[in-house]
């Protein structure tokens, strides 16, 4: 078993890893991040995050959200602080409902309430809602949101007051050299060497790993805006609004307001490719043009409602959209952790304890989450993008 170990990261899977290994002692836990845990420009920033258990009828995935959701809440009962805030999830289905009912035959299996909903039934129970051109709705009641940025500050503070060692610099990997890498380099001149090393870096995998990742993992530009509620109006606030997920020719989802926020709405659909270092995060005005159309058709109360905050993060996508939780292929002792695909917060504590046991155990990937298959993904997007520009 390494007895230091160097994770490069904190946000979601980094933060979560670190604590994961330091928790489960025996070894000289490292974390660092250029910018902080949670911060602006990383894909785990922004105030919240959905965790829903509904996840297209793949079995995988949603065991992983049942133990991360556990994960969530004991972090909870350490921390003293509330982070998961269960509102229910109400899935919105302008067509075709596929993504819900493949779902039901493993909710049922694993105990999770979810429940088909007429447009009528809906109206009744969700009446600030318009539902005149939905085919369908189902309501998860354990579903809700997290706190994003705040819950990646606390990972990292449970990190340091258990004995991690945090450090605050931009890391570049070492050279790789008889199969194995010895250190990575700081930004403040200090070279940290170790047995392992974790590399949970978001958008930034890529650049990092040009020839192992490349672009296998695309960092998309993705527009938040948080649109302010009147005066003591409490219909739209996290305690009688659930998050939403509304399917139609684009996929936007939605969070109720909450820590005096306003009523957040985001477009799910991939944007531009970006550079998180360069990225002018102003939001566009056709993004905010979209919202408000999605406001006018399903939340007519919120039609004259102002923009009262923005923010502009990034999806970093994989080719297949599945995570990759996987040895570098030319070095035996580093992890290449990423492909959140715009999915992967909720997943952290369950993400986490994957990690470690992976790098301490020695314990092999799923193969959905192999390099194997990310490789394979790769080559075969683009093998799709040559045959479009030829055709």
């Amino acid at each position: 078993m390494p007895s230091r170990v160097v994770v490069v990261g904190a946000g979601a899977f980094g933060g979560w890893t670190a604590l994961a290994l330091l928790r489960r002692g025996g070894a000289q836990i490292t974390l660092v991040d250029g910018w902080g845990a949670g911060h602006s420009r990383s894909s785990s920033g922004d105030e919240t995050r959905i965790i829903r258990a509904v996840y297209n009828g793949d079995p995988l995935y949603t065991d992983m959200v049942l133990r991360a959701r556990h994960g969530w809440r004991s972090a909870e009962e350490r921390w003293g602080r509330r982070v998961f805030h269960r509102t229910g999830a109400l899935y919105i289905f302008e067509g075709d409902d596929a993504f819900a009912t493949r779902s039901l035959p493993v909710a049922r299996e694993r105990g999770i309430a979810v429940r088909r909903l007429t447009p009528e039934e809906s109206s009744r129970r969700f009446p600030r809602i318009r539902f005149d051109d939905v085919h369908a709705a189902y309501w998860e009641p354990d579903a809700g949101y997290l706190l994003a940025r705040e819950s990646c500050e606390l990972v990292r503070d449970e990190f340091i007051r258990a004995g991690g060692t945090w450090r605050l610099a931009l890391a570049q990997p070492g050279a790789i050299e008889s199969g194995r890498m010895d250190c990575v380099q700081l930004s403040d001149g200090t070279r940290v060497e170790a047995d392992a090393f974790v590399f949970a870096c978001g958008p930034w995998l890529g650049a990092l790993f040009p020839d192992a990742i490349g672009d296998g993992i695309a960092p998309t530009r993705q527009d938040v805006m948080y649109f302010g509620t009147p005066p003591g109006d409490e219909r739209y606030d996290d305690r009688h609004f659930p998050v939403w997920l509304n399917f139609g020719d684009r996929m936007f989802y939605g969070i109720p307001g909450n820590e005096r926020r306003g009523f957040k709405v985001a477009d799910d659909s991939a944007g531009e490719l970006v550079d998180p270092n360069t990225l002018d995060r102003v939001v566009s005005a056709e993004a905010v043009e979209h919202a408000r159309a999605l406001l006018a058709r399903r939340f007519p109360g919120l039609v004259e409602a102002p923009v009262i905050e923005t923010r502009v993060c990034q999806y970093e996508f994989s080719p297949s959209g599945d995570f990759l939780l996987d040895r570098h292929p030319g070095a035996r002792n580093v992890w290449l952790i990423g492909g959140g695909s715009g999915h992967g917060f909720k997943m952290g504590p369950a993400i986490g304890e994957d990690v470690a046991g992976l790098v301490l155990d020695g314990t092999s990937t799923s193969t959905q989450f192999s390099y194997a298959r990310f490789q394979a993904a790769r080559l075969a997007r683009r093998q799709t993008a040559s045959a479009r520009t030829h055709s």
